[in-house]
């Protein structure tokens, strides 16, 4: 059984125009499965609908058709708490995730804080410092952070701290929104890296969205193709890079210039 199965997704919005209510659909029937410890690549432009499956995956809205299962478990509001600490996200802009009132310390043991590391849910002060400790040396920081605020970090570092804090729980799944598109060139290889070596040693699992075919291809072990909400291809990731069967897929390739 794959970890995470999707089927038939499908999320429409309503709009107003003039006095008519119009439904528009951003995802159409949208299917796949990611076996445990391989990376998924979702792909494709802006505005294709790829943010709206993560957000499914994740139980933060819920399809108007479809349903995602977490190793045979549906996500629905009934399960959603407990599967909460089996799939975190890591967003796009790694200022906008970060409280800038709170310190590392805090923003990194706040998952801890939520869900508690025992049936009381009490967890000592000593405790947190040390799990995040350990936290933030595993993403490449050192505990010299938890004192500080977010706006005393570089981008990459900031991403890095979101990093840290999807992995307080322990996941098996991350849910990986263009978590580098923000950054320069050089420091989202460095994020990349890091990504790869973290998924090597905890035996993660990621949903890996974004519209770069090079950087999916260079992550993933598989590929989807969304074009205007619907899935147009899927494959391993280096049949879909070498022989694309579709044309739209060709064009998110030539799109990336080559030197």
């Amino acid at each position: 059984m794959a970890l995470v199965e999707a089927e038939g997704l499908t999320r429409r919005y309503a709009r107003r125009v003039g006095v008519r209510r119009v439904e528009t659909t951003v995802v159409d029937g949208v299917s796949f499965t990611i076996q445990c410890g391989e990376t998924l690549g979702l792909v494709g432009e802006s505005g294709s609908g790829k943010s709206t499956v993560a957000r499914m995956v994740l139980g933060l809205i819920e399809p108007d058709e479809g349903c995602v299962h977490i190793d045979g478990i549906p996500v629905t509001p009934a399960t959603i708490q407990s599967l909460r600490r089996r799939m975190q996200p890591v967003f796009q802009d790694p200022a906008a995730a970060l409280d800038p009132r709170m310190r590392v310390l805090d923003l990194v043991t706040e998952p801890l804080v939520i869900h508690g590391s025992s049936a009381s849910g009490n967890i000592h002060r000593a405790a947190l410092r040390q799990a995040a400790t350990e936290l933030l040396r595993s993403v490449g920081m050192d505990e010299s952070a938890l004192a500080r605020y977010p706006h005393e970090f570089s981008g990459g570092q900031k991403q890095r701290i979101n990093i840290a804090r999807a992995l307080a729980l322990r996941p098996e799944i991350l849910v990986l929104d263009e978590p580098v598109s923000a950054l320069d060139v050089s420091v989202a290889a460095q994020v990349v890296n890091l990504l790869r070596t973290l998924q090597r040693e905890m035996k993660l699992t990621y949903l890996f969205i974004s519209h770069s075919m090079p950087l999916v291809r260079y992550l993933a072990t598989s590929i989807a193709v969304l074009e205007h909400g619907r899935l147009v291809e899927t494959g391993a990731t280096e049949a879909i890079c070498n022989a694309p069967s579709q044309t739209y897929t060709r064009r998110l390739i030539d799109a990336t210039p080559t030197l």
